[in-house]
């Protein structure tokens, strides 16, 4: 399914401006429900096979995993980055040289709880002293969000917080919470709406308390030298890399192998495992 002739009309200065003043922004009915239903189809049997594995499935709190996934795991993997609105914002913010270093996915079940404040790695001096975004986080849900999945909640504008006293210079310390809380946002995307942020801009899953379950597609997106291929496994079978569109081939970090081997998780937030509450 190619659906890059149904993009919705977007301005891409406008968004650049919105991601670099709040640290995310968003393209509304950027892809079918149908597409979507894919894609959670996807990302379900990706879970279910990796929690059954060591490392397939790393725990981002109590009732919350992260999976990393191979591209080939994803039905539409060309369609989603090849996506005008993807392209437009990777090539805008990271350069005509942008990279793809990642593609996973958040999933949290009932019982969830709230994650503490945080950012998803350190920052680098570009962004807290250059007020340069180096890498973006592409995001899909796979499912219509309501209040009771705990919704994404993201404080805007901290994507330029210096961090470097912070635990791990990721996790603001408890007194700093409730500045994140007062500016905190929750987001309540639809099927078909995709988010770009960066990973920076202190955020948190918060609880979750419906028996659906809400898998987050992730794609990341790094501008040369942000150096974040080096926790991620990206690979493909030469096959499938041979049938890539030219323009994908050039931006893949990828190893490109005989057969595929089951990810083992890299990027582990130690932080996130037992949770806020």
């Amino acid at each position: 399914m190619t659906l890059a002739a149904r993009a919705p009309e977007f301005d891409t200065a406008t968004h650049v401006e919105t991601l670099s003043r709040d640290g995310i922004t968003a393209l509304k009915g950027a892809f079918s429900v149908e597409w979507v239903d894919q894609l959670r189809e996807d990302m379900l049997t990706a879970f279910w096979a990796a929690i059954q594995r060591p490392r397939g499935a790393v725990g981002r709190g109590p009732r919350r995993w992260y999976v990393e996934v191979h591209p080939q795991d994803i039905t539409g993997f060309v369609d989603l980055v090849t996506h005008p609105w993807v392209t437009a914002i990777s090539e805008a913010v990271c350069g005509p040289d942008y990279q793809i270093v990642e593609i996973g996915f958040d999933v949290p079940f009932q019982g969830a709880r709230n994650q503490p404040w945080h950012r998803d790695f350190p920052s680098p001096p570009e962004t807290y002293e250059g007020r340069r975004i180096t890498s973006l986080a592409f995001n899909m849900t796979g499912v219509d969000v309501t209040e009771d999945m705990g919704p994404f909640e993201i404080a805007p504008g901290t994507q330029y917080d210096d961090g470097r006293a912070w635990k791990h210079e990721m996790f603001p310390d408890k007194a700093e919470w409730p500045r994140f809380a007062e500016r905190g946002v929750r987001k309540y995307p639809q099927r078909g709406d995709i988010s770009a942020r960066s990973a920076l801009t202190i955020h948190r899953g918060t609880r979750h308390d419906s028996p659906i379950a809400r898998p987050v597609l992730v794609l990341g997106v790094d501008a040369p030298g942000a150096g974040h291929a080096e926790l991620h496994d990206l690979m493909v079978t030469q096959e499938y890399f041979d049938a890539l569109p030219p323009v994908v081939q050039k931006h893949l970090v990828c190893s490109i192998v005989e057969e595929l081997v089951p990810v083992t998780q890299k990027h582990d937030i130690e932080g996130l495992v037992m949770g806020a509450d």
